[in-house]
């Protein structure tokens, strides 16, 4: 009976799915303006990047640039921390990898949404997704709201506050010091718990939640590097897979 009710349920979310999906200015207003305290407290997060990257050798020019072309604070950050003379390309391209292949589980549940859209609007768009506008656009999506933009406009207030702040931290780093001693750590942590609440639906959500936790703390345990971050993904996304078949 529990089964067939959450059948129920993923297929009344896949039939919402199919909702028309519109693309314009008025998603990327909404996207924009509704990330834009989200961004604040990544901008802490891009002073600590210029920081690191000034003190790692590379050029204020050259830290902004990698941030406004690559666009992802952790890898970014354990890139830098990798940071040698030789620099140790292999390691750093293999964690940076192992990191950021979460986006292609992320980019796959944009899918029954961005499949209406041409391929320029989708990849324009993944460009600038970043975890906080992809879960943000994740809840607008879910709504039924069909901005198919919202993720440009959450992903541009990002880019902006992130290459910024960069800037700031590539600058005057040694005057601003540590963003993370004003508590600007711990605005991500609350951000994610929120969203995660929003995203919260029910029972349903509980064994790959579960599933996803548990895999991440044993990856983390016993693997090095971060592939607990993906690890944890893929399981989830398999016993879902596993458990919808039935």
């Amino acid at each position: 009976m529990g089964t067939d009710i959450e059948r129920k349920q993923r297929d009344e979310q896949s039939s919402k799915d199919e909702d028309a999906i519109t693309f314009g200015w008025d998603g990327v207003r909404v996207g924009f303006l509704t990330c834009l305290p989200v961004a604040l407290g990544v901008g802490g997060y891009g002073i600590a990047f210029g920081v690191l990257a000034n003190q790692a050798g590379l050029s204020v020019a050259e830290a902004t640039l990698m941030s406004g072309v690559v666009l992802a604070g952790a890898s970014q950050i354990v890139a830098i921390e990798l940071w040698a003379d030789p620099i140790p390309a292999a390691t750093i391209v293999a964690t940076v990898f192992a990191i950021n292949l979460r986006y292609s589980l992320m980019g796959a549940a944009l899918q029954p949404w961005f499949k209406q859209l041409s391929s320029r609007k989708v990849y324009g768009s993944l460009f600038f997704m970043a975890d906080e506008n992809w879960a943000l656009t994740m809840r607008d999506l879910r709504s039924g709201s069909g901005r198919g933009a919202f993720l440009l406009g959450g992903g541009i207030a990002i880019w902006v506050f992130w290459v910024g702040a960069t800037l700031v931290g590539a600058v005057a780093g040694g005057v601003v010091g540590d963003p993370t001693r004003y508590g600007t750590d711990f605005i991500l942590v609350a951000v994610f718990v929120a969203l995660a609440a929003e995203l919260w639906e029910g029972r349903p959500s509980l064994v790959p939640w579960l599933v996803a936790f548990g895999t991440s703390l044993l990856a983390a345990q016993y693997l090095p590097g971060r592939w607990y971050i993906l690890l944890g993904g893929l399981v989830a996304a398999g016993v879902e897979v596993i458990r919808y078949d039935r």
